[in-house]
């Protein structure tokens, strides 16, 4: 566990770091995006993953890694968002973003925290596919609650699928050597 929890904090970085470089080039413009709209955005990633990965020929030589860093970034974007609510116009700084961002990768890494002790690291057996078809799978809860206007009842809320699909998605790039 206590490699996971390096490795995991490796991955953060990384992402974190191109977060706040987004934020100094393109300002808090994506405050006015709505959860459906971050929701597509993850989905397009995810999709695009999969075929990364079902298919031999690839017109464009990029692999997975971009996207599973979208997807988690667009994750921490979501959940600071139903937090938040939807800006008319941009409406927060570097520091404040970045101050939120660590306060929601905190919430999510905890989580995953009491996940491993409980299911003993089992995605250390799982495929970057199979993790990429969870990822996909919670994408389509959350479209469901999305359509129910947030209502569910008896699952568990937006939130907890996004902070899922985060963990899911660092554990794709731990399993793909991102951060040694």
């Amino acid at each position: 566990m206590n490699n996971t929890s390096v490795e995991y904090d490796g991955v953060v970085a990384i992402c974190r770091q191109l977060y706040i470089n987004k934020m100094k080039d393109y300002g808090s413009a994506w405050r006015i995006l709505r959860l459906p709209s971050l929701t597509d955005q993850i989905f397009i990633k995810a999709q695009r993953i999969r075929s990364l990965q079902e298919n031999d020929v690839r017109k464009v030589d990029e692999d997975e890694t971009g996207e599973f860093i979208g997807i988690i970034n667009y994750s921490i974007m979501a959940l600071i968002q139903l937090d938040k609510g939807i800006a008319v116009q941009p409406d927060i700084d570097v520091e404040e973003a970045t101050k939120l961002y660590d306060e929601k990768i905190q919430l999510t890494k905890s989580l995953m925290e009491a996940k491993n002790h409980d299911y003993g690291e089992a995605w250390r057996d799982m495929r970057v596919s199979s993790l990429t078809d969870l990822i996909l799978q919670k994408l389509l809860r959350v479209k469901q609650i999305e359509d129910n206007k947030g209502k569910t009842l008896v699952s568990e809320g937006i939130d907890a699928n996004y902070q899922d699909m985060i963990n899911y998605a660092i554990f794709a790039l731990i399993h793909m050597g991102f951060v040694q």
